[in-house]
């Protein structure tokens, strides 16, 4: 949990994680919408790569990254339970 919530603390790595939402991008697709190095894009997908928030398949000589759903759903759970009756 910690991982993940770290991950999308940064503006730049929750934009990323909104444009996947539309569906799988590659890294050269993400990394043309922001005005940083691939290396500093690299580690933004490597962070949430690590937070398990996507996941990455290989195409070819592309990879492609797109939206690990079930993590955002045990989020909404964990907040959905502080807020509840105890």
């Amino acid at each position: 949990m910690n991982e993940t919530l770290k991950a999308i603390s940064d503006p730049v790595r929750r934009d990323i994680l909104s444009m996947l939402k539309n569906g799988k991008k590659s890294a050269g697709e993400i990394g043309e919408q922001f005005n940083l190095t691939g290396a500093t894009v690299s580690y933004h997908l490597s962070k949430l790569k690590k937070a398990d928030l996507i996941a990455e398949r290989k195409y070819k000589n592309f990879i492609y990254y797109e939206l690990n759903t079930s993590v955002f759903e045990d989020v909404l759970t964990w907040i959905y339970a502080l807020g509840g009756n105890d």
